[in-house]
């Protein structure tokens, strides 16, 4: 798998429906539980995408920086609020997170205007 934001975020959205009908109980129950979590409460969904986007980072997860990134953007974070939170994965995670920054650079310049 390719591993650029562009090419991954096509390749994760063609493979959803194999997933899907491979292991439903999983794709129901996970996509269940992210619409639940990640939806407007007392946190923006935005501010839920930053902190995904953070954790993801912190845990040097390709895939999840450039999932966050591209739903923080979506749900209207702007690219300083996208880098400002990478900033404090790394003030978190040090070195680890440090050197996952150029992805978050990629997934904010390849993503889509919302």
């Amino acid at each position: 798998m390719n591993t650029s934001a562009e090419a991954f975020l096509t390749d994760w959205k063609a493979s959803l429906p194999k997933l899907r009908a491979e292991a439903p109980d999983v794709t129901r129950a996970f996509g269940g539980l992210h619409v639940a979590v990640m939806k407007d409460g007392k946190l923006a969904a935005r501010d839920k995408e930053l902190i995904a986007l953070a954790v993801g980072l912190a845990q040097g997860c390709t895939e999840c920086i450039f999932l966050h990134a591209e739903g923080a953007l979506k749900a209207g974070a702007s690219r300083e609020q996208v880098l400002e939170a990478a900033g404090v994965a790394v003030m978190m995670a040090g070195g680890p997170a440090f050197v996952h920054l150029p992805q978050v650079l990629e997934a904010v310049e390849q993503a889509k205007s919302p």
